[in-house]
């Protein structure tokens, strides 16, 4: 229980009596300070007590009043003016401006010196806040032990505590835990007003709201109708130390997890199905399960595209292995065949969207556990094509015959193909600016259609027919050839897949 006028008055042992203010006396007294001035006012903060002997007090009974009123006016609680040393009684003018000013004033009795004032008042006040401090620790307690019923227990015995509404959000925005009789426009609320500090108030029309980010991801929030005391600040942040300890666990859990998955889906792909079958089991799968793989490359940075890949998955509720790509450009996953259409498919369409990249995919055949691998590498050779198709979802059944044959090939082999039929030809565009491979393209695309062929390239067809005549003449072969044309083609494909692999600004890799 503070300190309050009325209680101090009340010490009899004191010799306080109430002589002004009689209906301002409940106020708290945080400090009892005994100064002389005719003007303190700078040195007092709000809320304290007043002590003087009138030694420099003014004769005019305007000025006393005036005297009174500055104290009054910074928030002081009363003053206790002394009777015997210098005044005999208290002023009628300072009685007054009590009265009139609804401001408390006390006459202290002679025998009573300031010094034990000041202790009654600074004893009050250290056991008033060994009793704050010792109801925090109760309160804290309680916390603890609701929390053994779970989160929502721990938010509604906060919300006692600091008689608020309570509300916590996942990392998402979703609600974990909400006080009953709380506003059902909260979460949203919190969602609107949450911002990149790791605590925040907000004061707006619908009152205070504390808002504080969890280390471990998601959000506390408290809504009140005024500002929450020194003591329930302390509640709430033992509630944000609780609730980061406990949602930390299955955070720990799912981690332990994702390492198990990591490993499992790289013995599936190296031993195929010599994989114990318990652990095939633990993540949904059988070794007699016919599985289908998908890579997905350009994904950025490994550790957050797992992170990404496995939350779409996780959406998705079904059996899956996942794990980056061992050569680093990407990631992998596993899921059954019966689901892998549409799994595939919507799970590649949400690591686009959230990774904020244009993501390349492949899907591969399906094949039983113990073919694993080959559906992998499968789905490694669409990645590439899907990249040379302007990042897109492949499937490996879907790949051209040219597509097919060049995507299982390896950069080196890839590099030979195109420079055995368009190396020479590049250079010549190098060195004087020709277009000539561009011309062959879409000569061949167009199946040798000259006028169709020169309005891709926006050139008159006489200008396609000398490009081509200068390009046969570098290649000493025959372009009416169908075999030369053929050649050529595959070349084409190679020097698209070489491309893609490159880089992802189209920068073109020489040919040697």
């Amino acid at each position: 229980m503070p300190m309050t006028v009325r209680r101090l008055a009340a010490t009899t042992s004191l010799g306080l009596t109430i002589v002004a203010g009689h209906d301002d006396v409940d106020l708290s007294i945080s400090w009892a300070h005994a100064i002389e001035l005719q003007d303190p006012t700078r040195w007092l903060a709000g809320g304290e007590l007043v002590m003087t002997t009138g030694l420099h007090l003014p004769r005019s009974a305007t000025k006393q009043y005036e005297y009174v009123e500055r104290i009054a006016q910074t928030g002081a609680v009363a003053l206790a003016f002394d009777t015997g040393t210098v005044h005999e009684r208290v002023p009628d003018a300072i009685i007054k401006a009590g009265d009139e000013l609804g401001f408390a004033v006390l006459s202290v009795a002679k025998e009573t010196p300031f010094i034990a004032i000041s202790r009654a008042v600074i004893d009050e006040l250290t056991a008033d806040q060994i009793r704050t401090v010792q109801a925090v620790v109760d309160a804290q307690e309680k916390l603890a032990r609701a929390l053994l019923d779970g989160v929502p227990a721990l938010i509604t015995a906060l919300g006692r505590a600091v008689h608020a509404a309570v509300c916590v959000l996942d990392r998402d925005g979703a609600v974990l835990a909400l006080t009953e009789g709380a506003s059902s426009s909260l979460p949203e609320r919190i969602r609107e007003r949450s911002g990149k500090e790791r605590s925040r108030i907000v004061v707006d029309d619908d009152g205070h709201l504390a808002i504080h980010r969890l280390a471990v991801s998601g959000t506390l929030a408290v809504a009140s109708e005024a500002a929450l005391d020194q003591s329930e600040r302390l509640l709430v942040g033992h509630t944000v130390s609780l609730l980061t300890i406990e949602l930390a666990k299955p955070l720990r859990v799912v981690d332990a997890e994702q390492r198990l998955r990591l490993a499992v889906t790289t013995m599936v792909r190296q031993a195929g199905g010599d994989v114990d079958e318990s652990l095939l089991r633990y993540f949904g799968f059988e070794s007699e399960t016919t599985v289908v793989a998908t890579a997905l490359t350009d994904v950025g940075p490994l550790l957050a595209a797992t992170d990404i890949t496995s939350a779409a998955l996780e959406e998705e509720s079904v059996p899956y292995l996942l794990a980056p790509l061992t050569d680093g450009t990407g990631v992998w996953f596993v899921v059954k065949s019966e689901v892998a259409e549409k799994v595939t498919r919507s799970v590649y369409a949400r690591v686009r969207e959230n990774s904020r990249r244009s993501i390349n995919g492949g899907i591969g055949g399906v094949r039983p556990m113990t073919g694993v691998a080959a559906s992998l590498r499968e789905a490694v050779s669409a990645a590439k094509v899907g990249q040379v198709e302007g990042h897109t979802l492949v499937p490996f059944s879907e790949l051209g015959t040219f597509s097919l044959l060049l995507s299982v090939q390896s950069s080196d082999v890839l590099q030979s193909i195109a420079a055995s039929g368009l190396g020479v030809l590049e250079g010549y565009d190098a060195e004087n600016g020709s277009r000539l491979v561009d011309s062959i393209e879409a000569f061949l695309h167009h199946n040798g259609q000259w006028e169709s062929a020169a309005a891709q390239l926006g050139v008159h067809r006489h200008t396609l027919r000398n490009r081509m005549d200068k390009a046969a003449e570098l290649i000493g072969r025959d372009l009416d050839s169908a075999h030369t044309r053929s050649e050529l083609w595959i070349a084409l494909k190679a020097r698209e897949l070489l491309q893609a692999e490159s880089n992802s600004d189209h920068a073109r890799p020489p040919l040697r």
